[in-house]
């Protein structure tokens, strides 16, 4: 597993209790995409290839009751709505790019199902000029 950067250590602090599932994540995201890059902001950290495809971050997409211990959100831009329970917020900012709100909390949820989606939001980016 790979050693995590300063910044993004400092990004968990007040958050430590996530920040073993975002090593799994941020791990596949490398094994699956070798090209992507990171960028650790104030805010929130972005993966991305020719353009922004996910961010991880805490923004408050659901109450704080509704929110589970550890979780963390997943932000995806795709070009069409997913149709998910899985999905807590979903907005279409323009024309045919739709952004989609995902908390996850346990690494059962870094399924297949997730990385389809993720892959979708990859190819998505790549093909944007």
């Amino acid at each position: 597993m790979r050693e995590l950067d300063t910044d993004t250590l400092l990004f968990f602090s007040g958050h430590m209790e996530a920040l073993e599932l975002y090593r799994l994540l941020e791990e596949r995201l490398y094994d699956t995409f070798p090209e992507v890059n990171k960028r650790v902001q104030k805010t929130q950290i972005t993966f991305y290839n020719r353009h922004v495809f996910a961010c991880v971050s805490f923004a408050r997409v659901k109450r704080r009751a509704e929110l589970p211990r550890g979780w963390l959100v997943l932000t995806l831009g795709l070009p069409d709505p997913l149709e998910s329970e899985r999905v807590a917020v979903k907005t279409e900012p323009y024309p045919g790019r739709w952004t989609h709100h995902i908390v996850l909390s346990r690494p059962s949820e870094l399924d297949g199902e997730l990385f389809s989606w993720i892959g979708g939001a990859y190819a998505f980016a790549e093909a944007k000029r």
